[in-house]
């Protein structure tokens, strides 16, 4: 096992600890993100291959993997699909170099929780790390309170006080992205994506705004707000 380590406390907020495993071949590129992330306080691990990176997963419990798709010795996908197939629900940011939606949405339907496209700024993932170590902080208990909104994603419950908010399938979906990524901006093609299956082709992106204003329709009066992003997307925001 190849192990890089930065094994150093990490804080994403004030106290919280994350150790972190980085799956990437390219030198240069791993060597940056490890930089900047020790700079922040991450105790990060380097596996340059599939076989590394197994070996790191069975050793070690991670907050957060950051995993490469195209390794020499394979695909990152084939590791993200191993750990979900023996339940191990650690947060998986997938980096990819391709831009075609097909290659992201694959990635999205064998377990991954983000993921994001080379190049990319160092901050945004970042921030994209501790979207990802809050929610899995924050979201393991089943109910999920939002000031006066409770969401229960096992049941499949929203509830505004004590009055339950009746929802599509459709609309939970879109909650729950955002539920899931409050406090940080999510595009409309990630909503779509999260919303609409490839059986759904006559869908047009569009949909995602009038599915967006239903949603806000029906959690009018909540502590919660969708938030219009121009250009970038939404943001979930929650009134204390």
């Amino acid at each position: 096992m190849h192990a890089a380590s930065r094994r150093g406390k990490k804080v994403v907020g004030r106290s919280e600890i994350v150790r972190l495993l980085l799956v990437e071949d390219t030198f240069d590129m791993a060597e940056a993100i490890m930089i900047r992330l020790e700079r922040t306080g991450i105790a990060c691990d380097l596996a340059k291959t599939l076989e590394q990176a197994r070996a790191c997963v069975d050793v070690q419990r991670y907050d957060v993997i950051i995993l490469d798709i195209n390794l020499p010795d394979g695909l990152g996908t084939d590791l993200l699909k191993e750990m979900r197939a023996r339940g191990d629900r650690t947060p998986v940011l997938m980096l990819t170099a391709e831009f075609a939606v097909d290659e992201r949405v694959s990635s999205l339907d064998s377990g991954a929780d983000d993921y994001l496209v080379k190049p990319f700024d160092h901050r945004e993932l970042e921030a994209r790390i501790r979207a990802l170590f809050r929610r899995e902080q924050g979201d393991k208990v089943e109910e999920i309170a939002l000031g006066n909104l409770t969401f229960n994603p096992s049941a499949k419950l929203v509830r505004m006080g004590d009055n339950p908010i009746n929802l599509t399938r459709r609309e939970f979906a879109l909650l729950e992205l955002l539920v899931r990524n409050r406090g940080g901006t999510i595009s409309k093609e990630r909503l779509y994506e999260g919303v609409f299956s490839f059986q759904d082709t006559e869908v047009s992106m569009n949909a995602v705004e009038l599915y967006v204003a239903r949603l806000r329709k029906k959690l009018s009066g909540s502590s919660i707000r969708i938030e219009t992003q121009r250009g970038l997307g939404y943001k979930l925001e929650v009134d204390v």
